[in-house]
């Protein structure tokens, strides 16, 4: 297990993060948000996790924290445990989950969702940029997870604050497209397995600036931290001590004079992934404020240029990124399945503008 890391607005290419959380990564190489921590006194006499954590977690019961056992939600110095474990003298005991902790009431909201498909074990839903996934740090109302305790407020077996079912997997808030939602512990656990096995089929469509060379490429590169910015991740040698193993693989659509459309698919699922992945080679996603891309890095900047790309931020005020395609296995037919949603109206306006410029000065 890697250090606790802290917090910065997401914890992958795929969600957000409370800012006083903690996140740590287990030995299977799942990032895990810290709820708890215990830490046993040096007298301890030997005593089952599930009896330890029922003494101190007044308001969850035995059940349930032998159901977050079953889950791998709780680890003892690192590893994770059965509820049948029994703790020793200075362990330390950890309740982890993949979300943020919710240290409030989930308020179940009348947002409106773009349901690509439901039956009684999963849902895929489109989810628009500027949309947070999950509740946290200056974000208690108005996410995902609020619009998702109102789509279910009438089922009486989802739990919206139960680990063991809900989103298997995030987005950034400012990223437009497809989620997957388990409807029930089996479902989770199975497609999450898919995730972490990386079986899983995603593909994404960004904006970046300049031409990719080669225009179809691999890039490799550690992912952690900036030492710089503790807002921003970075790209580290491959093999390194720090940071985490990360592959993204691109493909450019079309080449429009100062950018380019591509297709990312990605390997790993790291913080910011392939926004960090495509500055690193000089090619930043589009009006992404966090990694430079809001600013006019290719083009001759004349004021009618200038002009001409002011306007094209506005008419897409975030990093042009989509999550087009997800496919996975259903985890109880067995059936494979695919879905897609088209690229969402702020970036095909802006890409059908970046054409017209690039068809007048022939540059396609």
């Amino acid at each position: 297990m890697t250090e606790p890391d802290d917090c910065i607005d997401n914890i992958d290419e795929s969600g957000i993060t409370d800012e006083s959380c903690r996140i740590i990564t287990d030995d299977s190489g799942r990032d895990l948000y810290e709820h708890f921590r215990f830490t046993a006194d040096k007298g301890q006499a030997l005593l089952r996790v599930d009896k330890f954590l029922t003494e101190r977690l007044q308001k969850s019961s035995r059940n349930r924290i032998q159901q977050a056992a079953q889950a791998g939600c709780i680890l003892v110095n690192g590893k994770a445990v059965k509820s049948n474990y029994r703790v020793k003298p200075l362990d330390i005991v950890q309740i982890v989950m993949d979300r943020p902790r919710y240290d409030f009431e989930i308020i179940a909201q009348d947002i409106p969702l773009d349901i690509v498909y439901e039956d009684e074990y999963l849902l895929v839903v489109n989810k628009p940029p500027g949309l947070v996934v999950h509740p946290g740090h200056g974000n208690y109302s108005g996410t995902l997870v609020n619009a998702l305790a109102w789509h279910f407020k009438d089922n009486p077996d989802y739990d919206v604050a139960d680990p063991r079912m809900g989103l298997v997997h995030r987005i950034d808030k400012d990223t437009s497209g497809l989620l997957v939602v388990a409807k029930t512990p089996d479902a989770k656990t199975a497609l999450g397995k898919q995730f972490f096995n990386k079986t899983t089929k995603r593909e994404y469509v960004a904006v970046v600036w300049g031409r990719p060379d080669p225009a179809d490429g691999r890039i490799e590169g550690n992912i952690g931290r900036s030492l710089r910015d503790r807002l921003q991740m970075d790209v580290f040698p491959a093999g390194s001590d720090y940071g985490k193993h990360a592959v993204t693989h691109y493909n450019t659509l079309e080449a429009l004079g100062p950018v380019s459309v591509v297709k990312c698919v990605l390997e790993t699922g790291r913080t910011h992934q392939i926004r960090v992945h495509m500055r690193h080679i000089g090619h930043p996603l589009f009006n992404d404020s966090r990694y430079g891309g809001d600013k006019i890095l290719r083009g001759v900047p004349s004021a009618t240029y200038k002009a001409f790309v002011e306007r094209n931020f506005q008419i897409c005020p975030r990093q042009a990124l989509h999550a087009r395609t997800l496919g996975f296995v259903h985890p109880a037919s067995g059936e494979e399945m695919f879905f897609s949603c088209p690229v969402p109206e702020d970036m095909t306006a802006m890409i059908d503008r970046w054409r017209q410029l690039a068809d007048a000065a022939g540059k396609r």
